[in-house]
Parts: structure tokens; C-alpha cells; sequence
């Protein structure tokens, strides 16, 4: 294949996790307890009031998959595949238990120390989530969370302690993880969040991230700072021009976070969203400025499925109506390769910023046959027809595209229901959703395959 039509040399092809779905460890070496290690059974649903832990319930981020003990076998495995980058989150936690003491968890930093240097020492570029949905329980408690300015601080406090500890080994990092998809609980830890507590909020989170942008940059030359979007694709349903319109709106409604975050201003279409909610977002002197000299080095997204909408459709960040042209996972998620290239056009025609797709993939349940192994080739198929889109993107379109960090790359903890049945794999993790198993590495078909396209920079896809 001639040059052009090719990934560029340099692309960056990984894997993604979050560090309460997979370190395990919550409360080993000082880490203190976030808003996610109250969870039983891993539902935001049933957040328990008091906050207690109980005895005899089964909490999914206490014990993960165990990534806290065993980085070096499971970093092992990713060189194996050929990885050139991995997207992990550090758990705030573990390096300011509370969120309040002046001085650093010294045990914390070390374990990151050890995971970031072993990625190193194995060729493998860190890509950094400083808050993966999750914060100290006690911020929830003390102050409500990120309804309170206080927050803001008590972040750029924590992101500087990280930026000091591993200036010269992380270039890329992410401030926040899917700003657009959060509302209530991962913001202020509880689901009882208005549309002013929940404007609010973000806007707290805007700034927080601007001055971690504007602090990292000082700090670290050359480093490159990105937020996380859930971005499925929307299209109208059918040609009406409501339809046109609706889907139009729920983009903006979307986009909204990114538009703030990528170009340093709330958009023109935001005043009537906020009249329309009675918002009345509370800004200080500054705050516009802030937002403007300190905006996104580069837009990272998920990408899973796409929806429709039409004039009558409920807007909702996860969805609309089904698509009669999709298949669906065995999650009911639609299936839509040619999306991920739509919506890196859509994102760089709208922002002209280097983009990253940092999480794709197919849940699914994961059996053995009767040679003991994991053949899915479903798995690959629908990661094969995803990366075959994001090259024509690539070569084609001409999007700068950084990379591609597969979710999941490692069974871990779902995030929606706290199973472990919904897979994402390249390795099959011996452990069931109540948490019983032996923890067991097995590679999957899927991992020689994945090894393959990286050794190929995505030029052989097939089974």
C-alpha cells in the first residue's frame, strides 16, 4: 500500500484502563476511600446514604483485578502484544487519601513510580487520566463535591504533586474522563444534582483544568493535555427537517463540554440551554480569561456505538433510538464502524486539534471451548472493521489522528453494572462478578490477532 494510505509512523496503538476498575488494593498503603469504593455491586443506583461500607457485600472496586500486585506480569503481556502506549488513571486517592492533607501519600506515588517505570522500561508511552470518575469520599462529604470552588484548588494541588513527580516520563494526560456523560454522582456523589448544581459544578471542573493545563505547561515543556469525551455518533432519523434540527441540538448538548474546554468560551448557543434550564452559572473575576488562555492540547473520545434521533426522541448523552441498519452487541449497544470515522471528521472539522481515540471496544461473555481457549473472533471482527474506518479517516479524510487505545485491553470491572461477565479483553482475568476466582492471565485469539496489527501499524487486519 503506497505511504499515504498507511497509519504514520509514530502512531500511537494501546490499550485503556481506569484504576478503580482494575488496581484493586482500595484500601492498602494509606489510600483513602473515593466516591466509587461505596458502590456495592458496582451500581451508581444504589448509593448507600450513610456511605458505609458493610460486611458481607461485595464492592467490585475493592479488589479490581488486582493490577496493584500484579503491573509487571500484566505490563509483561502488553509488550508481548506490541504495545506502544497505555491509557491508566491515577486513583486521586491514593495520593491524598481525603483530598485535604498538605502532604502527598509517599506510598501512592511510589506504586505509579514503579507502574510508570516498568511502562518505560518496556517501550510503553503512559497516557495519564488525572480523574477517571472518581474523587475523595470526603470531598463529597466536607464540601458537596464539585458544587464547592473549593475543589478547585484541592485538584491543581494534587495535579501539581503528579506533575512534579513524573515531569520527563509523561508527556500525554487527561484531565478529566467523559466531562459530557458525567452528571450527579461523579461530580457532587450524589444523584440528586439540578441543572444549576450540575452547570455549576462543570464549571468548577472547567477551570480546574484550564489551571492544571496552564500549570502543566509551565511545568513541563513539550507535554500535551487533552479531556475525555463520550462521543457516539448522531444522526437524524430521517430527513425531516425537525429531526435535522433535533440532532442538531442534542450534538450541541454534547459538544457543549468540549466547545467550552477546546475553544476558551461558553458557546453562543449556551445562553439559551441555560435559560431554558434557569441556570445561572457563577463566575469570579478571571474565570473567562482563565478559560481562554488555557484550552485542550489535543481531543480524546470514546467511541462505542452511534444513535438516532428524531423530533420526538427524549435527549439522553447515552442514546436515542435504534438504527434499523445496525447490528447490536449482546449489551444492546449498536454496532457502527463507519461512525468513528463520522465522528473524527465532525470533531476535527469542528476544532482542527490533533484527536486520540482512547477507548473502543465489544463487550461480550467469553467462553472457552473445549481446547481451553478463548476463541473470539466476534471481538475481532468488530475491532477490525472500527480501525479499518479510522484509517480511512487517516489516509484518506487526512485527520491527525495520535493514536488508538483499544478499552479494556485487559478484562477488568465493567463501569455501567460492575461485571465482570462483560468483557473487553485481550486477556481473560479469572474472576467472576461476585470476585471469586484464582485471577489467572489467559490470552485470548484476540490478543495474537491485536499483536499482529500493531506489528503491521494496522495494515493487517484480518482474522
Amino acid at each position: 500500500m503506497k505511504k499515504d494510505k498507511q497509519f504514520p509512523e509514530g502512531f500511537l496503538w494501546g490499550g485503556a484502563t481506569s484504576a478503580y476498575q482494575f488496581e484493586g488494593a482500595w484500601n492498602e498503603d494509606g489510600k483513602g476511600v473515593n466516591i466509587v469504593d461505596i458502590l456495592p455491586h458496582g451500581s451508581r443506583e444504589a448509593v448507600p446514604k450513610d456511605h458505609k461500607i458493610l460486611p458481607d457485600v461485595f464492592y467490585p472496586s475493592h479488589g479490581g483485578i488486582d493490577f496493584y500486585h500484579t503491573y509487571k506480569e500484566d505490563i509483561r503481556l502488553f509488550k508481548e502484544m506490541g504495545m506502544k502506549c497505555f491509557r491508566m488513571s491515577i486513583a486521586w486517592t491514593r495520593i491524598y487519601p481525603t483530598g485535604v492533607e498538605e502532604e502527598p501519600n509517599e506510598k501512592g506515588l511510589q506504586f505509579y513510580d514503579n507502574v510508570i517505570d516498568e511502562l518505560l522500561k518496556n517501550g510503553i508511552e503512559p497516557l495519564i487520566t488525572i480523574s477517571h470518575d472518581e474523587f475523595p469520599l470526603h470531598l463529597v462529604e466536607a464540601y458537596g463535591g464539585w458544587r464547592n470552588r473549593i475543589l478547585i484548588d484541592l485538584y491543581v494541588k494534587y495535579a501539581k504533586t503528579l506533575f512534579e513527580r513524573y515531569k520527563g516520563k509523561v508527556k500525554y494526560w487527561l484531565t478529566f474522563n467523559e466531562l459530557n456523560a458525567v452528571r450527579g454522582y461523579s461530580m457532587i456523589g450524589t444523584h440528586s444534582a439540578d441543572d444549576q448544581t450540575h452547570y455549576q459544578a462543570m464549571h468548577h471542573i472547567f477551570i480546574a483544568s484550564a489551571l492544571a493545563i496552564k500549570m502543566g505547561h509551565e511545568m513541563m515543556p513539550g507535554s500535551m493535555f487533552g479531556t475525555m469525551y463520550a462521543l457516539s455518533a448522531i444522526y437524524p432519523a430521517t430527513c425531516h427537517p425537525d429531526d435535522i434540527f433535533k440532532a442538531m441540538s442534542a450534538r450541541r448538548q454534547s459538544l457543549f463540554f468540549c466547545d467550552v474546554m477546546t475553544r476558551g468560551y461558553y458557546p453562543n448557543y449556551s445562553e439559551e440551554i441555560f435559560k431554558e434550564k434557569k441556570v445561572v452559572i457563577k463566575k469570579e473575576v478571571g474565570d473567562d480569561e482563565i478559560l481562554k488562555q488555557y484550552t485542550l492540547d489535543y481531543i480524546t473520545f470514546s467511541y462505542y456505538r452511534s444513535t438516532t434521533v428524531s423530533q420526538n426522541t427524549k435527549i439522553d448523552i447515552m442514546g436515542g433510538d435504534p438504527n434499523p441498519y445496525l447490528e447490536t452487541t449482546p449489551w444492546g449497544w449498536p454496532i457502527d464502524p463507519k461512525g468513528l470515522r463520522y465522528v473524527l471528521n465532525e470533531l476535527y472539522d469542528r476544532y482542527q486539534k490533533p484527536l486520540f481515540v482512547v477507548e473502543n471496544g465489544l463487550g461480550a461473555v467469553d467462553e472457552f471451548d473445549e481446547n481451553n481457549e478463548i476463541n473470539d473472533n466476534y471481538r475481532i471482527q468488530y475491532l477490525a472493521n472500527h480501525i479499518e474506518e479510522m484509517k480511512k479517516a487517516v489516509c484518506i479524510d487526512k485527520i491527525p489522528c495520535l493514536g488508538y487505545t483499544m478499552w479494556g485491553c485487559i478484562d477488568l470491572v465493567s463501569l455501567s453494572t460492575g461485571e465482570m461477565k462483560k468483557r473487553y479483553g485481550f486477556v481473560h482475568v479469572d474472576m467472576d462478578d461476585k470476585g471469586n476466582g484464582t485471577l489467572k492471565r489467559t490470552k485470548k485469539k484476540s490478543f495474537g490477532w491485536y499483536k499482529k496489527v500493531i506489528a503491521t501499524c494496522g495494515e493487517d487486519l484480518s482474522l
